[in-house]
């Protein structure tokens, strides 16, 4: 009998500690795998190093990775056509490969089909027809002086002596036009290279904007009046474009209006509620990428004639970085379950994924780098970008420490207050 390895053990699968797929998940999973592989993190590597202009110039990587992901079929009425536990399996496992692969280019990814899912899911033909599956799309929703504050237009966290002020952007509902003046803060994702924009600000149907009645747009990207800012330079995510969108006097018939004021609190509840479960889908990703680099360079990097891996302190460590990914895929998947087949999306539930993943992704990343050392810090090595991606992830789509107010408050039972 052969002896026994000092350090046998059972082999995972890419994805932890995960069953076996059926053949339609596990298709999806090799195919974005591949992808984010061989296409996303040679690209993304090349995009975080290049100033925000050249990233978004033609010739740039960032266009073919866009057009190669097209090619792959994921669209959303392809996503949509799945049952919805297996849709919620399937696209959790697709973002997180995405994010696997660059967190960045994934979010430009998701950001990029919000226009049409949302036009798809609320049954609007006519703006579905506007947001093909051949354009790029962009979300729109923060603004300069209103960042997170566009996330809760049910005032659910406002001060009581808060004033928030003239919003940035208004849609003014006449008869049957729209008529859109302000902009879009600098932080829209795929903001300066989208080509169809998905719009939520505030709305004014004669007595004045109200951003608690807002409303819900498509918008052409080469609408009359709309222009956009410069892409900005950021410390992560770099990949991910992002800039400011102006609107001028863009007038656009009624035909364009997703979600109109009385439908405009639960509009911004269900996009939330899908960003957020994304986010915790790509974080999840991205914290999986850094745990694997660390364990590759944990067997490879030697100290005391040994590889480190023998060392108790970085077993340790390894250890707790696995168990918080494996913790977040389980979260990720589950919330998406839920959402995906109840009756109601619960909003608080995708706020776990989304803080849960992304805090998960800076704290696997952190330890990552302190695993390579000094190496860590160099961009010979990819961790310290995925630092710096997983620390963006953070603030973008609602800081966590807002997210966290406002999912308390929806654990709140009404009936017992």
């Amino acid at each position: 009998m052969a002896a026994a390895h000092a350090f046998a053990t059972v082999p995972l699968t890419p994805l932890g500690a995960e069953p076996e797929l059926a053949d339609t998940a596990a298709a999806v999973q090799e195919t974005a795998r591949r992808y984010a592989q061989d296409v996303m993190r040679p690209v993304g590597l090349a995009l975080d190093r290049m100033t925000p202009d050249e990233a978004i110039a033609a010739g740039s990587p960032l266009w073919d990775a866009l057009k190669q992901f097209g090619a792959l079929g994921f669209t959303v009425d392809a996503l949509l056509a799945f049952e919805p536990a297996e849709r919620a399996r399937i696209m959790c496992i697709l973002f997180e490969e995405l994010g696997w692969g660059d967190s960045g280019l994934a979010v430009a990814i998701g950001a990029g089909m919000l226009p049409a899912l949302m036009s798809t899911v609320l049954g609007n033909a006519f703006c579905r027809a506007i947001a093909s599956d051949d354009k790029l799309g962009c979300w729109a929703i923060t603004e300069p002086d209103h960042g997170t504050d566009m996330l809760d237009p049910s005032r659910m966290i406002f001060h009581p002596q808060g004033n928030y002020g003239r919003p940035n952007c208004v849609v003014t509902i006449k008869d049957d036009e729209l008529v859109i003046n302000g902009q879009k803060s600098a932080w829209v994702s795929n903001g300066v290279i989208g080509q169809v924009c998905i719009l939520y600000a505030a709305a004014d149907t004669g007595s004045g904007p109200s951003p608690q009645q807002g409303a819900v747009v498509i918008v052409p990207g080469d609408a009359k009046g709309v222009s956009r800012g410069k892409p900005l330079d950021k410390m992560g995510q770099r990949a991910l474009n992002q800039g400011e969108i102006f609107f001028d006097d863009v007038r656009l018939s009624k035909e364009h209006l997703l979600a109109g004021p009385d439908q405009y609190q639960a509009a911004v509840y269900a996009v939330h509620c899908f960003a957020n479960a994304l986010m915790g889908a790509i974080f999840t990703g991205c914290a999986r990428s850094a745990y694997d680099l660390a364990h590759g360079y944990v067997h490879e990097r030697k100290a005391g004639g040994v590889a480190i891996i023998r060392h108790q302190s970085v077993a340790h460590r390894l250890f707790h970085m696995f168990r918080k990914v494996e913790a977040s895929c389980a979260l990720a998947r589950r919330v998406a379950h839920y959402n995906f087949t109840a009756p109601q999306p619960a909003l608080q539930a995708a706020m776990t994924a989304k803080v849960t993943a992304t805090q998960t992704a800076f704290e696997v990343a952190s330890d990552a780098l302190q695993i390579f050392g000094g190496n860590g810090l160099t961009r010979a090595y990819p961790i310290e970008k995925i630092l710096r991606d997983a620390r963006a992830s953070l603030i973008e789509d609602g800081c966590n420490e807002i997210l966290a107010i406002k999912g308390g408050y929806y654990l709140a039972d009404p009936d017992r207050l």
